[in-house]
């Protein structure tokens, strides 16, 4: 599978709640490997649209990538979704 073929796939956290699609990656040019993925949100999950998302937190991609975190709920604030990362 190349890159071309994930863009815009759909994103699911681990518990197959729907997020987003893939919309971009982020490369570590010096080692050559994929160091995020750029989710566009849905509208009304969060207030940001668009999310990145560690590759270490990428679970499977296949016909769907799905996540090996959940995320947080649309009612949460940004700055509560900014501790959860840490």
């Amino acid at each position: 599978m190349n890159i071309k073929e994930v863009l815009g796939s759909k994103v699911l956290d681990k518990n197959a709640y729907e997020v987003g699609t893939v919309s971009d990656f982020d490369f570590d040019q010096k080692e050559g490997t994929i160091k995020s993925m750029v989710v566009s949100l849905k509208k009304g999950v969060f207030s940001k649209e668009e999310l990145e998302v560690a590759f270490e937190d990428i679970e499977t991609i296949g016909g769907y990538v799905i996540l090996s975190k959940e995320l947080p709920e649309a009612e949460e604030t940004e700055e509560e979704v900014e501790v959860q990362k840490s």
